[in-house]
């Protein structure tokens, strides 16, 4: 198929028209390169940097596309609630300009990659597609917003679309990873630490209702994530528009994921934890991946650990760690935590993601599952994705 990415030179994005063009499909990426780097981009696409609302007409209607996989957005939640108006402009009404561009040019399907910043503090765990959508930010609303007008032009236009929420994304693929000049994911800040571009971690909470006081939480590799994207491109049907969670259903501590970078790594990695009252009302973000197993297919196979070693981009990997073959066999430390019930209740797990099943919620230490930045939060950090 001859596809379009936008977003395609951003860390999702990139990895995505890699497996897309290693299963032979003809790729356009579209960016701005605001947040992304020309380097992520695959050899083998063609590239077109630009705003999608200014671009993405010309680019559809100069070309016979089969689909549109949609990763182009702002995503800081901090900052989608200092600057909002960035984000509506930014987000709803670029991609209602893409939506527009494919329906003038025919183009049948579009996969959009969401978030589950959409459910905001959920009211149960596991969240399910079903669940009630209270956005807490500007950046979850604005993504939902965009899952309504796509349900709109499925209905009257017989588009054939695929929503995917997920969380926390790890991992990297093909040299291809997490390269932001702003940084707040918890993976490659523990690496930056490791490599000496920052003093130390800051961990907040350390009395979460976990095994170690820290909040669990749900990852996904990216090359799931990607593989799950491919899936849905064939998954969509005309006149429908599927919402699917994404999400591994494995939990890992804060603290779990330092321990195996320093691990991995050899380096010691210095953390420091702010005490008293946590920062966040729950900790208990698991999604549920039934639905999009059952239905598109997909499946996380990939581990935390098998995430952490190679977790950068390839300038900042590490050349002595690669990605250890049965992964979680070789670090027996990180246990699985239980998979059912909510942490309230069970006193035993805190676990949110696949963007595991989903991602708005923060992979940043010191930004809540919910999506808000804990107080006195270190200077350098910033909410995530």
């Amino acid at each position: 198929m001859q596809l379009l990415v936008t977003g395609g030179a951003g860390y999702v994005g990139s990895v995505c028209t890699q497996v897309l063009l290693e299963r032979g499909h003809a790729v356009t990426v579209i960016d701005d390169l605001s947040t992304g780097n020309r380097e992520a981009v695959p050899a083998g696409a063609h590239f077109v940097e630009g705003d999608v609302a200014q671009v993405g007409r010309p680019v559809l209607a100069d070309g016979e596309f089969d689909g549109v996989l949609h990763f182009a957005a702002k995503s800081l939640v901090g900052e989608s609630v200092t600057h909002p108006h960035n984000y509506w402009q930014g987000n709803v009404v670029t991609t209602l300009s893409l939506l527009d561009a494919m329906l003038a040019a025919g183009v049948p399907r579009l996969v959009f990659s969401s978030t589950a910043a959409t459910y905001g503090e959920p009211e149960s765990v596991p969240i399910t597609e079903d669940a009630r959508t209270r956005p807490t930010n500007t950046y979850g609303a604005t993504k939902l917003a965009i899952d309504a007008a796509i349900t709109s032009y499925a209905t009257a236009y017989d588009l054939a679309a695929v929503s995917l929420r997920y969380f926390n994304v790890a991992g990297s693929y093909g040299g291809f990873g997490e390269n932001r000049v702003v940084e707040t994911h918890l993976i490659p800040l523990v690496l930056q630490t490791a490599l000496g571009q920052r003093p130390d971690i800051a961990v907040f909470g350390s009395d979460y209702p976990t095994a170690d006081g820290t909040a669990v939480r749900d990852y996904v590799h990216v090359k799931d994530l990607a593989e799950a994207h491919v899936l849905a491109l064939d998954h969509a049907r005309p006149g429908a528009h599927d919402v699917f969670n994404l999400g591994s259903g494995e939990g890992f501590s804060v603290r779990q994921v330092i321990d195996t970078c320093r691990e991995v790594t050899g380096r010691e990695i210095p953390r420091w934890r702010r005490t008293g009252a946590r920062a966040i009302r729950r900790c208990s973000w698991r999604r549920h991946a039934g639905r999009s197993t059952n239905s598109v297919g997909a499946r996380s196979t990939r581990t935390c650990a098998a995430s952490s070693p190679t977790h950068g981009s390839t300038r900042r990997r590490w050349a002595t760690a690669p990605t250890p073959p049965g992964a979680p066999d070789l670090h027996p430390h990180l246990t699985r935590q239980p998979a059912s019930g909510n942490s309230a209740s069970r006193g035993g797990r805190c676990t949110p993601r696949r963007r595991a099943t989903a991602r708005p919620a923060s992979a940043a230490a010191d930004i809540s599952p919910g999506g808000k930045p804990a107080p006195n939060a270190c200077a350098s950090s910033r909410a995530p994705r």
